[in-house]
């Protein structure tokens, strides 16, 4: 264990094997950090927050600091849990819970870019992406794969799905359907194709995409309405587990989908 002699670290922590705490950082009573974890010069880590093994924190990142929530009210216990692996980069925040018990997730094997934010009740799955900037408002979810674009920002309450690309400067105001690839289009979000490069990088085979093709077609491109065209995919494409899955999605949107 490396721990700089300017570091803090308060009594009650819990710092697995091989850690390194580098200057001026601070790390909070209620904290555990898993084995070959490394917190970089200046970062916070804070409130209850749990660590996995080997992330990385980069310098004046503040994790587990107490919710923008107004509704917050002091006394209530709340949490963050990172997984392993998972890489946050310079200034990203990411705040506790709002109410006793609620925990904000960061999965395993994600990537937030500089200036990220993920407020309270945000919950990604695994392999997600940020880039520089995304914001995240409250209880936003992240399927795994999910890529966010650069400066996009979400409303609270939106999912957005497995294999997704956003696109940057994205205004995420409804769920973001799996698979498919998104940008601003004349000031709106818009569902231009499926994420055919991330797909395919990602080993899905030739039947599966063009099956996503076809339902890209029917959802946005034959002037169908969302109940005709979900009976569409239902019954006109081979039901293989993403189309499935993508349907599901849909009928499952309680903000409804772009």
């Amino acid at each position: 264990m490396k721990i700089h002699p300017t570091a803090i670290v308060e009594d009650g922590a819990v710092l697995g094997a091989d850690v390194e705490i580098g200057p001026y950082a601070h790390v909070g009573k209620d904290v555990k950090i898993g084995d070959g974890t490394r917190i970089a010069q200046g970062a916070i880590i804070d409130g209850h927050t749990t660590l996995g093994t080997q992330c990385q924190i980069f310098p004046y990142a503040c994790i587990g600091m107490k919710t923008q929530d107004l509704k917050y009210q002091e006394g209530s216990v709340s949490y963050v849990e990172i997984g392993d692996r998972t890489v946050l980069r310079e200034f990203v925040t990411v705040h506790l819970g709002t109410k006793d018990g609620e925990k904000t997730i960061i999965g395993s094997d994600c990537l937030f870019m500089c200036y990220c934010h993920a407020a309270h009740g945000v919950i990604l799955g695994n392999h997600c992406i940020c880039s520089n900037s995304v914001q995240l408002a409250g209880d936003v979810h992240l399927q795994d794969y999910a890529i966010v674009g650069g400066c996009s920002a979400s409303h609270q309450f939106c999912t957005i799905g497995t294999h997704a690309m956003v696109g940057g400067m994205v205004k995420i105001r409804q769920d973001f359907p799996p698979y498919m690839l998104g940008d601003m289009v004349e000031g709106a979000t818009k569902i231009i194709g499926v994420n055919i490069v991330g797909l395919t990088r990602r080993g899905f085979g030739r039947d599966v995409i063009h099956a996503l093709k076809d339902a890209h077609r029917f959802l946005y491109r034959e002037g169908l309405n969302r109940t005709q065209a979900l009976e569409r995919v239902e019954n006109d494409i081979e039901q293989f587990d993403e189309i499935k899955r993508l349907v599901a999605f849909y009928r499952n949107s309680t903000r409804g989908v772009s």
